[in-house]
């Protein structure tokens, strides 16, 4: 099956890390979660996330990674860059097309201006340069309710700043189900959450130099409408496109996200 979907794990400097790969393009796309990677690693997902994003597997060798398995306080998107590097490196891959979601957006901006040379081009979905008030209020909350161990309310609040409209309803009762699943420590998550807090790429956006589209949302409640605008106004030559309507989950809501992404970069292969 074109698909060819693996649930796999990479050691690499003393450490390790699950990521699934998929897919049967010549050309290497890889992902970058958010911070849903704190509660659930991509451990044992290849086949229904290869279904999820399967438009991709006829054009790209798809990998997607989580974040190291033991991570300290005080982990930094930069720290989780330079793994990524050293993960490239030691799979022997020189440059990748990467598309990062949230916290996966912070972790390849910091990719394209610390490695740059890895980056063939980069997709930038629902992201942020820094922490805006909106994401400070988002996050503070999320860390208050893992300090009480409000797992359900923490689902639930991502639900209620992550859709819109019909789709609301829907995410709700998604994430109401997942929320049976209670995690056993909430330390891995805190720190993922921390680490979108201390990061600030703002300066650094002008040494970007590969091709970027940035996707935003105009209604984020978990970023604010404006954070991807102005990512795009940082970095030279990016293009933007904003989802009109929709809020952070706009990569699962809006139908024709997966395509719009594809068809860019389809065009820097």
């Amino acid at each position: 099956m074109f698909l060819n979907a693996k649930n796999e794990n990479i050691r690499f400097n003393g450490h390790d890390c699950d990521y699934i790969s998929f897919g049967s393009g010549n050309d290497v796309l890889i992902m970058l979660p958010g911070v849903g990677d704190g509660f659930k690693t991509a451990k044992g997902v290849a086949v229904p996330f290869s279904l999820m994003y399967r438009i991709f597997a006829k054009d790209f060798r798809v990998l997607v990674f989580s974040r190291r398995n033991r991570m300290l306080k005080g982990f930094t998107t930069k720290d989780m860059a330079d793994d990524l590097d050293a993960i490239m490196a030691k799979l022997g891959m020189d440059s990748a097309h990467v598309f990062g979601v949230s916290q996966g957006g912070m972790i390849a901006q910091q990719m394209a201006i610390r490695h740059p040379g890895r980056v063939k081009s980069l997709v930038l979905a629902v992201t942020a340069s820094y922490p805006t008030d909106v994401m400070k209020e988002a996050l503070c909350t999320w860390l208050d309710m893992a300090d009480r161990g409000d797992y359900k309310g923490i689902m639930l609040d991502t639900a209620e700043r992550s859709y819109t409209g019909a789709y609301l309803e829907r995410g709700r009762k998604l994430n109401n189900l997942l929320a049976l699943a209670k995690p056993k420590d909430y330390t891995r998550f805190r720190i993922l959450c921390e680490s979108c807090l201390e990061h600030d790429s703002r300066e650094d956006l002008g040494k970007i130099n590969c091709p970027v589209l940035v996707i935003g949302a105009s209604e984020d409640k978990v970023l604010g409408g404006e954070a991807s605008k102005e990512i795009a106004a940082g970095i030279p030559g990016a293009e933007l496109y904003i989802y009109e309507g929709y809020s952070h989950g706009a990569y699962e809501q809006a139908k024709d996200f997966n395509s719009r992404v594809l068809d860019y970069l389809l065009k820097q292969k």
